[in-house]
């Protein structure tokens, strides 16, 4: 039993107006709240939210948050770009009031099973394959939290019997009270984020709050091929590990090209690897502990096998984008820190040309040397972080700094070979020059359709 709150009458601050802050807002005033949300964008920025919000009665403190009456609240909610930690929030805790994520606050309506799935890099991707092999099942399947929907906006859907997949990220855990899911997915951890964390370990402890208040009966789905997960085993729920490397004694493995799941001496052979349709040794593990977790939500075997066989990927991950003139393009722009690019370079066999750069989130560039100095051409830099990225990569691979993402696709297409493969995975965040990652893949595969019109028109017109 989910211990639920009750709204009515309550004043709520919500922080933060991007979709998440907008969702929290309506969803307070519609259960009786008077509500507060207060944004840094002046109104300009924000009119059409604006008006939606004043429309059922929220009340609004945009440009910033001088005149916010923090203490004047019953609970305070925050969209995942606010710090928890901000001088105003610590003053209210002292004061009793509660400060959430917006996870916290939908968990407490959701029905059904909630799997939420966390970690430095692949979560979107496991997200969305959980869903899909939960689909695949016939299990009547959600999809929310940082992969684009908020959680609220799925509370009146969901049912005692329906099962919602949620991607977890570390800010949204930050502010977590209550929340438990009944089955919690730790991918990896990697350093991320240090731009807001004050270090690795409190990241990872921001990471490891999913795992804090489950009980007994619930089920910790975790990498046991990373030490850092593996040294931070939570305590209380049924642990159930994944690995590409190794049998396990409770949850998803390798054997030669099956995926076994586990549990209680009983094996069963759920996918095959070789069916796998994704690229990378990363996808595999995501591909375990997608195995596991929709085991565990009870899909059987045959649906996991089928799911596994038929998903195609998600957009901004590994994503083809186009050949031309031999020359292939792919689109990671949710490769956002230097794990994940890591990973991606290490998709490819090369010859790769790698475009790198963005808004810098604190972790060195070095890891990237020797992967590049074996696989890449050239590395093509862009962004806040260039100068940076080029320091930390010295002589290990050719570099030149664009510094904006239209003149590296055209000096990528230039500077390749037929047979090369060029490379978005920036190894950075994207709020420098875009809204977004999306934003950035977006831009990225717009870019490259250009050149292929304007490759393909100078064909035709040599022809001519």
């Amino acid at each position: 039993m989910r211990p639920g709150i009750d709204l009515s009458g309550k004043r709520v601050l919500v922080m933060g107006l991007a979709r998440t802050g907008v969702a929290v807002s309506l969803f307070a005033a519609g259960y009786g709240a008077t509500v507060t949300a207060t944004d840094e964008k002046p109104e300009t920025e924000l009119a059409e939210n604006a008006e939606r919000l004043r429309a059922v009665g929220v009340t609004l403190v945009l440009g910033g948050h001088a005149a916010v009456p923090f203490l004047e609240q019953d609970l305070i909610v925050l969209s995942p770009g606010v710090p928890a930690n901000l001088p105003p929030l610590e003053l209210a805790r002292k004061q009793g009031i509660p400060v959430w994520s917006e996870v916290e606050l939908a968990w407490r309506f959701l029905r059904g099973t909630l799997v939420a799935i966390t970690g430095s890099n692949g979560k979107t991707t496991t997200t969305a394959l959980v869903a899909h092999i939960l689909k695949t099942a016939k299990i009547t399947t959600f999809v929310g939290g940082n992969i684009g929907t908020p959680l609220l906006s799925l509370v009146e859907s969901s049912t005692d019997s329906s099962v919602t997949v949620a991607e977890i990220s570390s800010f949204q855990l930050e502010a977590i009270d209550t929340f438990r899911p009944e089955i919690g997915v730790l991918l990896n951890l990697t350093p991320d984020h240090l731009d807001r964390h004050a270090s690795f370990d409190e990241y990872a402890a921001a990471k490891m709050r999913m795992f804090e208040k489950q009980l007994d009966r619930d089920a910790a789905v975790l990498n046991a091929d990373d030490p850092e997960v593996t040294r931070r085993m939570p305590a209380r729920p049924r642990v159930f590990w994944f690995s590409r490397q190794k049998r396990v004694a409770q949850g998803a493995f390798l054997r030669d090209d099956q995926i076994v799941f586990r549990q209680d001496g009983s094996e069963v052979v759920v996918a095959r690897r070789s069916e796998i349709p994704l690229r990378g040794e990363h996808n595999v593990e995501n591909v375990l502990a997608a195995c596991a977790a929709a085991s565990l939500a009870e899909a059987g075997p045959a649906a996991i096998a089928q799911g596994v066989k038929t998903f195609r990927g998600v957009e901004h991950r590994l994503e083809f984008v186009a050949e031309i003139g031999s020359v292939a393009f792919y689109n990671d722009s949710k490769a956002t820190n230097v794990d994940a690019a890591l990973k991606a370079i290490e998709a490819f066999p090369g010859p790769l040309v790698v475009i790198l750069g963005g808004k810098d989130k604190g972790s060195p560039y070095t890891p990237l040397c020797e992967p590049l100095r074996s696989r890449a051409r050239l590395a093509i830099l862009i962004g806040a972080a260039a100068e940076k990225i080029a320091a930390d990569l010295g002589d290990s691979v050719p570099h030149v700094i664009a510094g904006t993402l239209d003149r590296a696709v055209d000096l990528s297409i230039e500077r390749a070979r037929p047979g090369d493969t060029v490379l978005l995975a920036p190894a950075c965040s994207s709020f420098d020059q875009f809204e977004n990652f999306e934003h950035r893949g977006r831009v990225f595969k717009e870019l490259v359709a250009n050149l292929a019109q304007r490759t393909a028109a100078g064909a035709s017109a040599r022809k001519g």
